[in-house]
């Protein structure tokens, strides 16, 4: 029996320093390639470098109106800037009639906001590339279901001088079955064929689609002609030298925060704060594996949201340390301390937890940016924090007192 808690007890620490090493420096063995956790992790704008800007729309719009304006532009700025083959720019409407794009890793600051700022230009051309109407003249682009098919087909209508010049170009190319090229800043959106003469303006884009690609569709031909315009209202540049500086100080930073408060631990619970060490590190092996596998954004709030979450986890050791401390100056035996110290304990840490969860999901519903990734950061540290705390470090306390190596009170800082 004291063998094998004290083998419960060398595994699981070699797990978690073995777990630890191929995380930081990655690991290959055969097929198996797992590459160091920093290549996987993906780095904000306030760390990565880059831009970002917030429009406001320039309209008298309210409710569903404003956020039908407000979808179409989001497909319109979302279209252009994957035109741009940036990596992981965030598009994300921002108040009632303001959207924030950021662009970590652009070089061109001034050019990325001219690309994406820009008017979009839609326009309805034969296949030579005559215009035959523009974006101006759409009246209406929505999504309707054919009564024969049941399919979900784009309507869209001109107003009378696109009518006209519709109307004339599918006389001419309805006999041998042409093309209407529809271009949004210049790319090809659809191309449908002209199946008859369409003079009453109303015309109907077919293809197969399903409701989802039918709606984009439908989104982007709105666009290119909405007369809503949109303000530049805050503008800012991160260079990459500044990033990269802001990580490494929030990083030697962490280290310090972490290795004083660990030390203070050792120093003052002796045996149990050294066991805390152990758990600390499965838990930030843990918050680095589930942000590289949620590929969640790594920003400067994160990072501050994880150094509290750490907080929060030697909090919970201290109560249950406290706890056990108060079970061995009542004169019961350290096995059955750390049995009932745990028990006691775990309550207070779950409600506490729990609150501190709730502020991270009104955080998240209601922040913008990196308010909303310190929320991530912070209930991702709450649940892994939990599980180290209460599990973690009563397995590794536990299987040492059961070992009969910890006879000493005076180990658990008596």
């Amino acid at each position: 029996m004291k063998i094998k808690n004290i083998l419960i007890f060398l595994l699981l620490s070699l797990v978690i320093a073995f777990s630890g090493f191929v995380l930081v420096n990655g690991f290959s063995a055969g097929n198996v390639n797992i590459s160091p956790i920093k290549d996987n992790l993906k780095q904000g704008l306030d760390l990565k470098g880059g831009v970002y800007v917030v429009y406001e729309a320039q309209t008298d719009k309210k409710g569903e109106e404003l956020n039908k304006v407000m979808e179409q532009t989001l497909e319109v700025f979302t279209k252009r800037i994957n035109g741009m083959g940036l990596t992981e720019p965030l598009i994300v409407r921002e108040g009632q009639n303001r959207i924030r794009i950021e662009l970590p890793g652009v070089k061109d600051a001034a050019e990325a906001l001219k690309a994406i700022g820009k008017t979009a230009q839609l326009k309805f051309e034969k296949e030579d590339g005559t215009v035959v109407v523009t974006g101006s003249n759409v009246t209406k682009s929505d999504v309707v279901f054919d009564s024969q098919t049941n399919q979900p087909v784009v309507a869209i209508g001109f107003d009378s001088e696109g009518t006209k010049a519709f109307s004339d170009a599918t006389k001419e190319l309805a006999p041998t079955r042409g093309r209407i090229v529809i271009k949004l800043d210049g790319e090809v959106i659809s191309a449908p064929s002209v199946n008859t003469h369409i003079a009453n303006g109303n015309a109907t884009i077919t293809g197969g689609f399903d409701v989802e690609g039918a709606s984009e569709l439908a989104n982007l031909i709105r666009a290119g002609a909405l007369p809503v315009d949109f303000k530049e209202v805050q503008t800012s540049t991160i260079t990459a030298t500044l990033g990269v500086d802001a990580l490494n100080k929030s990083i030697e930073g962490a280290k310090v925060g972490i290795g004083l408060v660990l030390l203070f631990m050792i120093i003052y619970y002796k045996i149990p704060g050294f066991v805390a060490g152990i758990a600390l590190s499965a838990y930030t092996m843990i918050i680095l594996a589930t942000f590289a596998g949620l590929h969640v954004t790594i920003t400067l709030p994160g990072i501050a949201a994880l150094i509290l979450s750490v907080g929060m986890a030697v909090d919970a050791n201290v109560i249950i340390f406290e706890r056990i401390k108060e079970e061995l100056r009542n004169g019961k035996t350290i096995r059955s301390s750390i049995e009932s110290g745990f028990s006691k304990a775990l309550s207070t840490i779950i409600d506490s937890n729990i609150t501190t969860f709730i502020s991270g999901l009104v955080l998240y519903n209601f922040g913008t940016g990196p308010i909303k990734g310190f929320a991530i950061t912070l209930m991702i540290g709450i649940v892994a924090s939990l599980f180290t705390a209460v599990f973690v470090t009563k397995i590794l306390l536990r299987s040492l007192a059961h070992s009969n190596i910890i006879k000493s009170k005076k180990l658990f800082g008596m």
